[in-house]
């Protein structure tokens, strides 16, 4: 499994979306305002659908925007956890590969800081 992205996540990720450097995801398109729809899968294999859109910040170039509310909201997902975004060859579907989201939260326990699965 590669992976692809992790962030840990800020306020503005939980409210207006997850900003995804366009470098983190090889080429894009250069064609900012174009929409796609990103498929990704949970840790219990569940599906979700990312909207993504391609958006341009002079400071960072093209960045992939990608509207996740429902994940958001549905995991709840708080500032300070970790979105790690892997890419997995399918195992039965012959080619291509398996978008998989982790989501993490670092807990204390007995004086120890560990990452625990959202």
């Amino acid at each position: 499994m590669a992976m692809v992205f992790s962030k840990v996540l800020t306020a503005d990720d939980i409210e207006n979306g997850l900003s995804i450097p366009g470098c983190s995801l090889g080429q894009l398109p250069d064609q900012e305002g174009l929409t796609m729809s990103m498929q990704v899968h949970d840790r219990n294999g569940q599906a979700w659908t990312f909207s993504c859109t391609i958006k341009r910040n002079d400071g960072v170039g093209h960045f992939l925007s990608v509207g996740w509310n429902k994940f958001v909201r549905e995991r709840d997902l708080r500032v300070d956890d970790k979105v790690t975004i892997h890419e997995e060859a399918m195992k039965k579907e012959g080619s291509g590969t398996w978008i998989k989201v982790e989501v993490k939260r670092k807990i204390r326990l007995f004086g120890e800081d560990i990452w625990a699965d959202v």
